[in-house]
Order: C-alpha cells, then sequence, then structure tokens
C-alpha cells in the first residue's frame, strides 16, 4: 500500500510530468483479468464501472494514464472478450446527458460502438434495462436492429434488490432475456451510471447457473484506488467528481473483518454488498461457499500498482479538487446542480488545504479582466478575461472584444508564442475577419459579430492554405491539448465544445459572458 505523503508545497507546476506507467498496468491488469477467468471455469462477467475509453478524469489525476488505456486492454484480450452495453431506458426517455461529450445516453450508445470497432472489439451486443415500451425507445431499439446490432430487453423486476426469493426465481431474472455469449470474458458497460451492469451480470449468472455453467462476476471499477489511503488525494478526488451524487470512500469494513487488512471502497458497493452476497449465494446455491468475502474482493482494479511518482500524483489531483469547484459552480449557476454540491466540493478542498489561487491560471485572467472592466475597455459591457498555461509554464492572457471571443483569442495567441511570431503579425488578415463578422450579421441574422473558437479556427484552417506562417501555427494546435486554461466568464456552448476537443483543461467563474437568455 502505497502511503500518504505530506501534499505538497504551493505554487503548483502544471509543465508535463509523469506519475503513472501504462505499460505496467496493463500487464498487471491483463494478469489479474485472466486469473479471475481461471477462478470461473473459463466465464466471467465483468462488470466495467466508468469509461471504457475518454477516461479524461483518470489522464488528469494520473499523470501518464492514457485515456484509451483500457480500450488497449480489451484489445489485447479481444479474442477473449465480449461486450455487452446497457442503457437504462427512462435515460432515452428523458434525454439524460453526458456530461463529458454532452451527448444523450443513447446517442453516447451509438458512439461508443462505433469506438469499440475502431478497436477492433466487433462482439458487441445491446441491452435496454427496465423497458416498458415506451415508443422512443423501440424507435431507438428499431434504429439498432437495422445497423445488425443485437438488442435485448429486460423489464423492471419487482420488489428489487430487496425481494431476493422473487429476484431470483423464474418471475425474476428468469424473465430476462438471456444473452447468448461465446467467449470467456464478457464485458458488461454502459454510457452512464445506473445503466443495469450489475443487474445485467446477475441474470446472466442466473441463466448460467440453471443450464449448469458455473460462470462468475467481477467488477473494474478504477476508483477508489483501493490498496491507497481513504485520505490519499486520488480517492479525495474521486469524492470531488461524484459529489453530485454524494458518494463517498470508506474503509471495507468486510475486508477488515475477514482480512485484518484495510481496503478502500465507496460507501454505495459496501451497503450493497450484504444483498449482493444473498442473491450471488441464492445463485450458486446457498450451501456453496462464495469467492467473494468482501466488495474488494469482487474487484479486479490494479491502478494503485502502476504509481511511479506519488508526488506527481497528488500535485495532479490538488488541480482536479480545484477544476470540479469550479465546474460545479458553473452548473449551479445555470440551473443544472445542486447548491449542496458546490458545498460539498468546497469543503473537500478545503480539508486538503487546497485554494483556488492554488490553480496558476485563475488570478491571472481574474487580473486582466478586471484591469479591462477598470479601463472601460468592454464588449457590450463585459470584460472576460481569459488565462492559459502552456506547458513550458508561460502564462497567456487576453480578453474579449469586438472582433473575437476570449476563447478565441486566447487559442490564437498562444498558438503565436508557440510559433515564436509577434503578437503584431496576422495569422488571419483583419479584412477577412471583418468580412466574416459582417457575414454573420448581415446574411446570417447574428446578433453576435465576435467570432467564437470554431470560426477562428476555420479562418485559420483556410488562411493556412496561402499563409505559410498561419500553416505553421494551425500546426501546433496539437500541443495544447493537456493545457491548462481558466476564463472569468462561462463560455458559449460552441467555444466550450471546441476547448474540448482541443484538450484544453478549462474552469471558469460562474458568470455569464452576456445578458442575453439564449446565447448560441
Amino acid at each position: 500500500m502505497i502511503k500518504q505523503k505530506p501534499s505538497p508545497k504551493k505554487k503548483i507546476s502544471f509543465k508535463t510530468k509523469v506519475g503513472f506507467d501504462n505499460e505496467k498496468y496493463l500487464a498487471e491488469q491483463t494478469k489479474e483479468i485472466l486469473e479471475r477467468v481461471k477462478q470461473f471455469n473459463n466465464k466471467l462477467y465483468l462488470e466495467f464501472g466508468g469509461k471504457l475509453g475518454y477516461d479524461f478524469h483518470a489522464e488528469r489525476v494520473l499523470p501518464g494514464y492514457h485515456p484509451h488505456v483500457k480500450l488497449r486492454l480489451l484489445q489485447k484480450l479481444k479474442d477473449k472478450t465480449e461486450i455487452i452495453l446497457c442503457i437504462y431506458a427512462n435515460d432515452i426517455v428523458t434525454g439524460r446527458v453526458r456530461g463529458d461529450f454532452g451527448i444523450t445516453y443513447d446517442f453516447a450508445t451509438l458512439k461508443l460502438i462505433d469506438d469499440l470497432k475502431e478497436w477492433g472489439l466487433d462482439k458487441v451486443s445491446v441491452v435496454v434495462t427496465r423497458f416498458k415500451d415506451e415508443p422512443v425507445v423501440i424507435k431507438f431499439i428499431n434504429k439498432l436492429k437495422k445497423r445488425k446490432i443485437k438488442v435485448y430487453t429486460h423489464r423492471e423486476i419487482k420488489g428489487y434488490p430487496i425481494d431476493i426469493d422473487h429476484i431470483v426465481s423464474k418471475d425474476g431474472y428468469g424473465k430476462n432475456c438471456y444473452i447468448p455469449t461465446e467467449r470467456p470474458i464478457v464485458v458488461v458497460n454502459g454510457p452512464g451510471a445506473n445503466s443495469g451492469k450489475l443487474a445485467t451480470c446477475l441474470s446472466q449468472l442466473y441463466h448460467d447457473h440453471k443450464k449448469g455453467k458455473k460462470s462468475g462476476y467481477a467488477k473494474f471499477e478504477t476508483f477508489p484506488i483501493w490498496n491507497l489511503p481513504l485520505k490519499h488525494l486520488v480517492n479525495e478526488a474521486y469524492e470531488s467528481s461524484t459529489a453530485d451524487i454524494a458518494d463517498y470512500n470508506v474503509i471495507d469494513p468486510f475486508h477488515l473483518k475477514a482480512y485484518n487488512k484495510v481496503a478502500i471502497n465507496y460507501n454505495r458497493d459496501v451497503d450493497a454488498f450484504p444483498i449482493l452476497k444473498r442473491i450471488l449465494e441464492r445463485i450458486v446455491g446457498e450451501n456453496k461457499k462464495l469467492p467473494y468475502q468482501s466488495p474488494t474482493d469482487m474487484g479486479v482494479n490494479r491502478a494503485g500498482f502502476a504509481i511511479t511518482n506519488d508526488k506527481i500524483i497528488q500535485q495532479a489531483c490538488q488541480q482536479e479538487l480545484v477544476r470540479r469547484y469550479f465546474r460545479y459552480s458553473c452548473e449551479y449557476a445555470t440551473g443544472i446542480e445542486k447548491q449542496e454540491t458546490v458545498e460539498l466540493a468546497k469543503k473537500i478542498m478545503e480539508e486538503n488545504d487546497v485554494k483556488i489561487e492554488d490553480r496558476n491560471v485563475v488570478a491571472p485572467a481574474r487580473k486582466i479582466g478586471k484591469e479591462e472592466f477598470d479601463k472601460g475597455n468592454m464588449h457590450k459591457g463585459i470584460s472576460c478575461g481569459a488565462a492559459l498555461e502552456l506547458k513550458n509554464g508561460e502564462i497567456i492572457t487576453v480578453v474579449n472584444s469586438k472582433v473575437m471571443h476570449a476563447a478565441s483569442a486566447v487559442v490564437i495567441k498562444a498558438l503565436k508564442s508557440l510559433t515564436k511570431i509577434s503578437e503584431k503579425i496576422d495569422l488571419i488578415s483583419a479584412d477577412v475577419l471583418k468580412n466574416i463578422s459582417q457575414a454573420k450579421k448581415d446574411i446570417l441574422n447574428s446578433g453576435a459579430m465576435s467570432l467564437d473558437l470554431n470560426e477562428i479556427l476555420i479562418a485559420l484552417i483556410i488562411s493556412s492554405n496561402t499563409n505559410p506562417t498561419a500553416k505553421h501555427a494551425l500546426e501546433k494546435l496539437k500541443e495544447l491539448k493537456g493545457c491548462e486554461m481558466h476564463m472569468t466568464h462561462i463560455p458559449t456552448p460552441g467555444d466550450d465544445k471546441v476547448l474540448k476537443k482541443i484538450g484544453i483543461n478549462l474552469t471558469c467563474d460562474p458568470h455569464f459572458s452576456s445578458s442575453n437568455l439564449f446565447v448560441a
């Protein structure tokens, strides 16, 4: 177990550092999963919590962790693996949105299928959980079937998860469609939390055991990391990331009792373990000893063993605590999140002696925004400051203008710095910018003539055909991935989307950039 070390002294530097070994992680994780498969007669239902790919939270808190490393893992095991994707019917009905991509869960499922195919993982089926014949869900099912995707439905089980006699019976799991699988590892995943992954695994186990197949279950959840201390900053960052659902980490009491060893889990897994254990006992036969004595026993995660520099990891987690606080603050301002969530994120920061000012880009963004406000140089009465820290430690600062949004201006200025050209040299001619702005007003009837980041990048791409300097600057765009940025106002949806695509880690103060209620 890695021991908790004292928090690093401020200020935090965000130059590229690595504290996590992907290759060691892959080797450890592959070995652990294959050993678990052997334990259950070569048939394992592996519940994958979190994201299969695009795990940007893990990338931020474990510097060196590749956001697609779990897809690499499955690719290594692809001849032994097939995948079941679960989606809760009501998430389709309500249009639930996945925060990292800003797309609904049904579209997230389609994207996930496409992503898996790109990695050579094409043995995929879908199960719609708690299905109630909703018309919009039937439309989604038909869309998948027409694309040759196998789709199954599971109904809501009365009394779930308390009435075990009914659940583990022909009228409970027995009524669920059985999903035929051929390979030894069946990964069960979904577009988000509460998709029905565990229930699907248990339903499959029930049917298998009725057929005399002694298959088993395990869980792959990266966070919290079970062999790090309870209050390690990696685990604190996980608590902050789930403040919206009030998850919290605990010492696994079942593991402590069974083995006299400390292991970390989260509250819902610990609370659910007694019921889950009874269901598993009923499925496999109550006279047979279960292989699991604790929720930690069920896990296969080996991330803690791949940490190579704890100090770097803790620095990254301090940054993540601040990011989460800003994110929840903005979501509260827009009516998405609760005040209690903001307060919980702030409490976690305070308990770990982390302050807003520890994020290097906050003070410069606020400073330049205030200076322009004091000068009266405001665009539409709003002075939006932005600061972006390059990987060499240089901090770029800008404000919005009649020509560009702050997000547009800071990216252009950063590209000039990386290209080592003077700020006075135009990457995009003033005439081109003026013509685009005028076209927005005259042709597109837009009330905003200032150019957003998407418009600026398109203009830069066009300019690069005839301007070698613009072409050179455009080639530097990929170097902004992983850079830190702060804005004094909430960006427009368009700017926010493009910044995410570039890979910039943005935070912003919970203020609106316009007095208009609708901002495109």
